[in-house]
This record gives structure tokens, C-alpha cells and sequence, in this order.
């Protein structure tokens, strides 16, 4: 089969293929550093909020503990005093 000078003037050859591979190479690269800064984004938000997580946790539980306290003396009040809670 015979080419045609169209046909033969659009053929690749070796050269243009690497530059292709290049151009491929260097936008991918692009691309790749795109999503691995927005990863690093997120993982850094996701550690943030897990570290304020276990701060409110802690915190929660200082909180409980001194409720739970109080509402034991608030009982003992209550008891000696012969009143009761009343619904809010």
C-alpha cells in the first residue's frame, strides 16, 4: 500500500511521539501536584479537627464531672431540707 503525500506528512515519527510523551508527562504532573496539595489540605483540616475533638472530649468530661458532683450535693440540700425538684 502506498501513501500519499497528505497521508505521509501526518505520520508521527519517533521524535514527535517523545515530545508528546513530554507534554503528557509535564501536564500530568501538574495535574498530580494539584490533587496531592488539596490532599494535603484536608489531611492537614482532618488532623486539626481531630486533635480539637479530643480537646472537647477532655473537656466534656471535666465538665461532667463536676455536674455530677454538684448534683450529688444539690441532693443531699435537697434531702436535709425536705424539698424537691421541680420541673422547669
Amino acid at each position: 500500500m502506498l501513501l500519499t503525500p497528505e497521508q505521509f506528512s501526518i505520520l508521527a515519527t519517533k521524535d514527535d511521539l517523545r515530545d508528546l510523551e513530554e507534554r503528557l508527562d509535564e501536564k500530568m504532573d501538574k495535574k498530580i501536584d494539584k490533587v496531592l496539595t488539596a490532599i494535603d489540605g484536608i489531611a492537614h483540616k482532618h488532623q486539626k479537627f481531630e486533635i480539637e475533638s479530643a480537646a472537647n472530649v477532655g473537656a466534656h468530661d471535666r465538665f461532667e464531672k463536676k455536674f455530677t458532683k454538684a448534683d450529688k450535693r444539690v441532693e443531699i440540700l435537697e434531702k436535709k431540707f425536705g424539698v424537691s425538684r421541680t420541673a422547669a
